[in-house]
């Protein structure tokens, strides 16, 4: 689903924008995903396995969310470059249809800076539009930073699901999942 532009200030004066992921962003989000995923070890894949997808792929992954009434892909552009994105989706089913689904990354070099508070807040105006009353969402025990955002943001601990992830030093670490009412 598309949805209007939002110019921000980072919080070194920076100017950005929110906006929707383009087809014609399908190679920069490639070589995003590889990027973070090689940067931090609380992001779901590895780059190897972000490698492998092509242009092609991710144009349709692009064009299915852009047509999607309820997905949106957010990327924030920092003088032309792309610095992070983040997802939103709604359940179709009535039963759980007041529920989102949220997720954020941003490049290393762009952490604490505003964009990830800047993001959650514009993804909740978006959510009480599409009238969402909860946002979920996991991440990997250990990730202090993030959870530091997420609690910042309003998002509450509700579960844990230990040995979720086998990180490739042989450590297992829990999943845990999180959630904010509108």
């Amino acid at each position: 689903m598309l949805f209007e532009e939002k110019p921000i200030v980072l919080k070194d004066g920076t100017p950005a924008l929110l906006r929707p992921a383009r087809v014609e962003d399908a190679a920069a989000l490639i070589d995003y995903l590889v990027t973070t995923a090689g940067e931090t070890e609380f992001i779901m894949a590895y780059p190897d396995e972000r490698a492998g997808m092509t242009v092609e792929e991710e144009e349709n992954l692009l064009r299915g969310v852009i047509e999607s009434p309820g997905r949106i892909m957010m990327v924030c552009e920092v003088n032309g470059e792309l610095a992070g994105n983040c997802g939103l989706h709604m359940n179709p089913k009535r039963k759980v249809r007041h529920r989102g689904g949220v997720a954020i990354a941003l490049y290393k070099k762009y952490w604490n800076r505003g964009i990830g508070t800047a993001m959650f807040n514009y993804m909740f105006d978006i959510a009480r539009d599409w009238g969402l009353e909860q946002l979920e969402l996991d991440y990997v025990e250990g990730n202090e930073r993030g959870k530091a955002l997420y609690e910042k943001m309003g998002f509450q601990e509700v579960a844990r699901i230990p040995n979720a992830y086998h990180l490739s030093d042989g450590s297992s670490r829990a999943e845990v999942k999180m959630v904010k009412r509108l």
